[in-house]
């Protein structure tokens, strides 16, 4: 059985709507989380600073229509605390409803992170404290969700400058915005099964929907992306030198909107105005195309880490041996967990994706590996760390069913800044301002006979000439499309 079928065919009320899957298409926007839920979520939680939060690990600044929140804590590469997301929070629903705030600016102090992620070390140090210590963590992790969540419906527009190191909690601060500006010197990663936990900050929702298996490689691995690799990988929407971030932020402090222009006339208007200060793209091209990415759909397109494994293992280059060896590094338990969460994730709302993963964090609390993982990779590198189990052979694939059981009138769900009711989604509205992704390169292909370069004209004119959408739409033919005798190319995969 599928992870689909298995999926669709339980009765958890986090996955069905009125008896149907939550595959079913549906409208942005749509309720679609059962009535329990939505209930559950429309008595939204007030956040609010504690007396010993640090008055200066994150700055706030309003410049004309633009206001920036500057996450400062560079000694730590601007990891994300409790103290930082309890300002965040109302200050974003301030802005969300002020007339004068036209344009949200993320960014982070200093030149060498955004965010490197949560402040795990804290966590772990909590975690052995007992239950009252992993109660504490666990309520870091839904307050993290609950600003992540905000982002991801946030009804104005919100540009996330991913400058320097953005990882875990960093992504879910800037991953699901609908302006993700890479630069030379990003270097994104989601590392979680590195320290014994899994790709959360929305991770469920945001990586399956990548191209092919290319989520599903980088959150088994924890591989990088540096700097235009995020871009093309879809990642990043815009790729910018760094230099040019300032000269980016005054002109968009300048920008003025009718009172009757709506989030996507507004989003338009940045978007073009990002795209100004485009000047050119390192001459690198996509690491993760052409034969790698052959590789990486093939091996990584199976239900089970078994078959993942087996299918490395029976490649012999170097590549699939290198990637093998450092996934078995990981936690058998975290990746056993990364797969399901990612298979299922494919067919969760935004806000399920952040219940769900609240309820999946809580229980990595309560196992071993992540204070293993958290203090040989992070508070004492070098050492190797000791699962539990150690292997994948002495486990298998019901370790995972402790993290995704939901049960009914007895497990507590997270309750969400804004009631799905209104603000919830299957897909990314805003997911045409990046680079085409390959199911916008399949409808062209499939809506009539048309040649390579008829292909990527209409794909130039739709997405406004944008830098880099050449190749990306030629690696993705090369792979994906077939020309009969007279050039005119067919889609191989099915829907």
């Amino acid at each position: 059985m599928s992870f689909r079928t298995a999926f669709c065919a339980k009765s958890s009320p986090f996955s069905l709507l009125r008896g149907r899957p939550l595959s079913v298409a549906m409208p942005l926007r749509a309720k679609v989380l059962p009535g329990a839920l939505a209930r559950m979520s429309s008595s939204a939680p007030v956040i609010r600073e504690l007396p010993n939060d640090d008055p200066e690990d994150v700055l706030f600044n309003s410049r004309y229509g633009v206001r920036t929140i500057e996450l400062n804590r560079p000694k730590k590469l601007n990891s994300l605390n409790g103290s930082m997301a309890r300002k965040i929070v109302p200050r974003l629903q301030e802005w969300e409803k002020s007339q004068l705030a036209n344009v949200i600016i993320l960014k982070g102090a200093g030149d060498r992170a955004l965010c490197a992620g949560g402040d795990v070390a804290a966590l772990a140090a909590a975690n052995k404290t007992g239950a009252a210590g992993r109660e504490e963590s666990t309520n870091y992790f839904a307050l993290e969700y609950q600003l992540d969540h905000l982002i991801a419906t946030y009804d104005k527009p919100y540009v996330a400058f991913m400058d320097g190191i953005t990882m875990g909690g960093g992504v879910g601060l800037s991953v699901h915005a609908p302006f993700r500006i890479a630069t030379e010197r990003t270097v994104f990663a989601m590392p979680e099964t590195r320290i014994g936990f899994f790709p959360d900050v929305g991770g469920g929702f945001f990586l399956p929907r990548l191209d092919g298996q290319i989520g599903t490689y980088l959150a088994l691995t924890s591989e990088t992306l540096k700097g235009v690799q995020a871009f093309y990988a879809g990642i990043a929407t815009h790729y910018l030198h760094s230099s040019s971030l300032p000269d980016l932020e005054a002109r968009l402090a300048d920008l003025r909107f009718t009172d009757d222009a709506t989030l996507e006339d507004r989003n338009d208007v940045i978007n073009e105005t990002i795209e100004e200060f485009v000047t050119g793209l390192p001459s690198e091209g996509f690491t993760l195309s052409g034969n790698i990415r052959l590789a990486i759909d093939r091996h990584f397109r199976f239900d089970t880490i078994e078959q993942i494994v087996k299918s490395l293992e029976e490649d012999g280059s170097e590549w699939a041996q290198k990637t093998l060896t450092t996934m078995l590094e990981r936690s058998p338990t975290s990746l056993r967990v990364t797969l399901r969460q990612l298979r299922e994730g494919k067919y969760w709302s935004i806000a399920e994706t952040f219940q769900r993963e609240h309820y999946i964090a809580a229980r990595f609390m309560e196992h071993p590996d992540f204070v293993e993982g958290v203090e040989a990779r992070l508070m004492k590198p070098g050492r190797t760390p000791v699962w539990s189990p150690p292997t994948l052979e002495e486990t298998n694939e019901s370790v995972t069913d402790a993290f995704f059981e939901i049960q009914e009138g007895v497990t507590e769900r997270l309750q969400l800044l804004k009631s799905p009711d209104t603000h919830d989604y299957l897909r990314y509205p805003h997911e045409h301002i990046g680079l085409p992704n390959e199911s916008a390169i399949a409808r062209v292909v499939k809506e009539r006979k048309r040649t390579r370069s008829e292909i990527v004209d209409v794909l130039s004119d739709e997405y406004k000439g944008k830098l880099g959408l050449k190749s990306k739409v030629y690696d993705a033919l090369d792979r994906l499309a077939e020309a009969d005798e007279a050039g005119y190319l067919t889609w191989k995969l099915a829907d």
